[in-house]
């Protein structure tokens, strides 16, 4: 999957009030920091819709499916299974959110959803975990068959409905909107001001208060659930237990085998999630073919974001973005280069202060090349904002995987007995 840190000898001892309070300060500072940045590039270049309300909400809209993809990933890698076929299970999840969202409603969309993006997983677990296929032979084949099964369902169930046809169906009914007038209005009026720092997260209030879709709170909620269940329960224990020594696991009395079946499942959910997202959050109907690769930004996303929920999210956010960005004002899409500068200049910074040489120069080289562009265009063309998602993707899994840990059983073959 990606270079990776040879696993530690000896487990990291364990956390303290202190030790959490300092990590949450830590963030604190971090997410403060990047405020001011982000301020700091709206200002210089004058684009102020780069991080307008408008841009904010595009943001998290084009953030959910993705971000669901990679929860999904981490659900499954963390049991020790590498899940490309994420998205075919967005796929899939694409056409039960349709169907059942025109038959039932659009929260019954939701369980048709996660059912389908589940029959993903199942055939997904069963290839791998019970008949030891290569995962990525499996997840390949997913894929190819949830594009092909969506094209035929698509054709046979749509082509007759009342705005359906053999590649799409629209006018369903969509799910609940957030809106808190009083504060979304005083936010609003408090970002078109434009002051520093502060109508930047103004614009993020009012994005979270202005008829925002309740799926981006019900997203939000599934990071904090799998890091809650991961890292805080005994099940998690376990399954993650499948993931780093499988053979450790099952001579404790862990069936290796369950749990594996229950996190490629549980990914396959997560992945028909992200399809209703798509479906009913994203844009105004089912096509076939949305899922546009997000299935594998995603992947991209859990891996940036070390195999854990918050970086995953983290991870999402920034696809999002530049998801989003393409949409929006030519001018902000030419400031986001002077945002990438900074930060690859920034990273610079903190690889020299670690001794890092090798990787700060890499990190100057390609901060000073997106400077250069700042200074000497006027404008992105248009060819390449519709890329701006896949050059992102590429560009942090060329430039920030040298530090990631992934599962040290991750994708290897695992046979019941084996402990002896």
């Amino acid at each position: 999957m990606s270079t990776v840190v040879p696993e530690a000898t000896m487990p990291p001892p364990p956390s303290t009030p202190t030790a959490a309070a300092g990590r949450s300060y830590r963030w604190l500072l971090l997410v403060l920091g990047f405020l001011a940045l982000v301020s700091s590039v709206r200002v210089v270049s004058g684009a102020n819709e780069i991080d307008s309300v408008g841009t904010i909400q595009a943001a998290l809209i084009a953030t959910c499916p993705i971000l669901l993809a990679a929860l999904g990933g981490v659900w499954a890698e963390r049991a020790g299974i590498v899940n490309i076929g994420l998205e075919g299970q967005m796929i899939l999840g694409t056409w039960g959110a349709a169907y059942f969202t025109y038959y039932y409603g659009p929260w019954v969309g939701l369980i048709g959803a996660a059912l389908l993006g589940a029959v993903g997983g199942i055939l997904h677990a069963i290839a791998t975990v019970t008949f030891g296929v290569d995962h990525i032979v499996s997840g390949v084949a997913l894929n190819i068959i949830g594009a092909g099964a969506v094209a035929f369902l698509a054709e046979a169930y749509f082509r007759d409905l009342d705005g359906g046809g053999i590649k799409q169906l629209t006018g369903l009914e969509t799910p609940p909107k957030v809106d808190i007038p009083w504060l979304g209005e005083a936010a609003s009026d408090l970002a078109d001001k434009h002051w520093f720092m502060i109508s930047d997260f103004a614009a993020l209030i009012a994005a979270l208060t202005n008829s925002i879709s309740i799926m981006v709170y019900i997203v939000a909620g599934l990071v904090f659930f799998t890091a809650w269940v991961l890292w805080k329960t005994t099940f998690g224990l376990r399954l993650r237990s499948c993931g780093e020594n499988p053979q450790a696991a099952e001579t404790l009395g862990v069936n290796v085998y369950l749990f594996k079946y229950v996190a490629v499942i549980v990914s396959g959910v997560f992945a028909g999630l992200g399809g209703y997202m798509l479906v009913l959050v994203s844009s105004s109907g089912f096509v076939t073919g949305q899922t546009g690769g997000r299935g594998y930004i995603g992947l991209a996303a859990m891996i940036f974001g070390n195999w854990r929920p918050f970086g995953a999210a983290g991870a999402a956010t920034m696809f999002g973005y530049t998801d989003a960005m393409q949409l929006r004002n030519a001018d902000a899409v030419h400031a986001l280069l002077l945002l990438v500068a900074a930060l690859l200049l920034i990273f610079t910074v903190l690889r020299l202060r670690k001794g890092d040489r090798k990787n700060a120069v890499l990190f100057a080289a390609v901060g000073v090349a997106f400077l250069a562009w700042f200074l000497l265009s006027d404008e992105v063309p248009r060819e390449f904002a519709g890329m701006t998602p896949y050059v992102a993707t590429l560009l942090v899994l060329a430039l920030g995987t040298q530090r990631l840990r992934m599962p040290a059983a991750d994708g290897k073959p695992y046979r019941k007995g084996e402990a002896g």
